[in-house]
């Protein structure tokens, strides 16, 4: 408590040094946040957070704070005297509701769409660009206008009337900062992508807040080295669902000596479906597939179910390691030909997939909302490929299907 009141009263007593500090290292760690927890990158893109952290420093701190207190004090002067009346005093001063109205139309319709976005976006084309270009910039800006104001607005505009009708006028930059917390969140992952994409970091066009917001990650690991001393096999079960399926097959791997390493096992409707790798002893091979097709003439859980073993050639142990490696993660609505598209466009630049798996989320309470769908795989190439070129690829699909879409290289080495 005592740290908290001398940070008010450093606050009351200097608050644009206040407001300025605030909104810099809260700008900066929101930034960092996205980039770790939600983008799930595994190394800190720091020109992106010097960017953030710029504008945060500069603008949301200095220029915000230049405009919420003398500017707007001078053109709304009864402001502060509005701001600390009660609720039913408030609801009977007209005038001061017309100048609330007035601040916020002010801040939301004329500010932030003339001001406050252009100034973001030249500052991270200078910060993050290596030739920064402001037209370029401010093209940019215009072409996610629509987009970005619709979603600044769903936070900001209640946010607006809450400041201006109640905080006094120190308060007004720390709660700006402390709602821009949330707004920063949605702005890194919006558009916190550089355009000049570097070769061995992150190709990443992000979607619409909403589907930003609702992103699934998940860690898709490299697919299992196979041991050149064991035999490996594809194992397939399917048939109908009843108890005690896994069981059996895992019953027969485990005693015809083998070992199971990757699978997936799914219930779809009635059926139920399982594909794992095995690898066992080569002098074990034939007992693996007597052993699984035994369990299947017990007459237990296998006997109406479809088994099949398939042996898995090894790599040549000269092969080459991949030039590139990447995580590649979709999230969107959920429609036909997702899959198909992004595929599509991965083997049109010669990215080839290892790894992948689908999901179709639970549809939301609302019917009216559309239900999600994400992908998450491991993509490799033999050669380097064209960054920009995937990039622009990339930014198409996400604006035709509405999606989030991030292609992330994997800097670090197989372990």
């Amino acid at each position: 408590l005592a740290k908290m009141s001398a940070i008010l009263r450093f606050a009351k007593a200097s608050p644009f040094a206040f407001g300025v500090a605030y909104s810099g290292l809260k700008t900066s760690a929101c930034d960092l946040l996205v980039q770790k927890v939600v983008e799930r990158r595994e190394e800190i893109d720091w020109r992106r957070n010097a960017a953030f952290a710029t504008f945060g420093f500069f603008y949301l701190g200095g220029v915000q704070y230049a405009l919420y207190v003398p500017i707007f004090s001078r053109l709304f002067p009864n402001a502060a005297t509005f701001a600390s009346k009660t609720v039913a005093e408030k609801l009977k001063d007209f005038p001061g509701i017309r100048n609330l109205f007035a601040q916020v139309f002010i801040d939301q319709g004329v500010h932030h769409p003339l001001m406050y976005f252009p100034v973001f976006y030249m500052i991270k084309d200078a910060v993050t660009s290596d030739k920064p270009n402001p037209e370029r910039a401010v093209n940019e800006y215009i072409g996610n206008m629509q987009e970005d104001l619709f979603a600044l607005w769903k936070v900001w505009v209640p946010s607006t009337f809450l400041n201006f009708a109640f905080m006094p006028m120190w308060l007004r930059i720390p709660w700006v900062a402390s709602t821009s917390a949330i707004w920063t969140c949605i702005l890194s992952v919006m558009r916190g992508g550089s355009d000049s994409v570097p070769a061995n970091e992150v190709i990443s066009p992000i979607g619409p807040d909403h589907a930003s917001m609702e992103l699934v990650q998940r860690t898709v690991a490299p697919a299992p080295t196979l041991d050149p001393t064991r035999e490996h096999y594809l194992v397939t079960v399917h048939g109908p669902d009843r108890p005690g399926i896994v069981a059996a097959v895992t019953r027969g791997v485990y005693d015809a000596g083998g070992n199971l390493t990757t699978g997936k096992m799914i219930k779809l409707g009635g059926e139920f479906a399982v594909m794992m790798h095995v690898d066992c002893d080569p002098s074990s091979v034939g007992q693996l597939q007597e052993k699984l097709h035994h369990e299947k003439h017990q007459g237990g859980p296998l006997a109406a179910c479809d088994i099949n073993t398939r042996r898995v050639a090894l790599l040549d142990s000269a092969s080459v390691a991949p030039a590139f490696e990447a995580h590649v993660r979709l999230t969107g609505p959920d429609q036909p030909g997702l899959v198909m598209k992004l595929t599509e466009l991965l083997a049109s630049h010669g990215l080839n997939l290892e790894h992948v798996q689908t999901e179709q989320h639970v549809q939301p309470k609302n019917k009216s909302q559309t239900r999600l769908f994400s992908l998450n795989g491991l993509v490799t190439s033999a050669t380097e490929p064209d960054s920009k070129a995937i990039n622009e690829s990339l930014e198409q699909i996400r604006r035709e299907l509405k999606v989030t879409c991030i292609l992330e290289r994997i800097v670090a080495d197989r372990g």
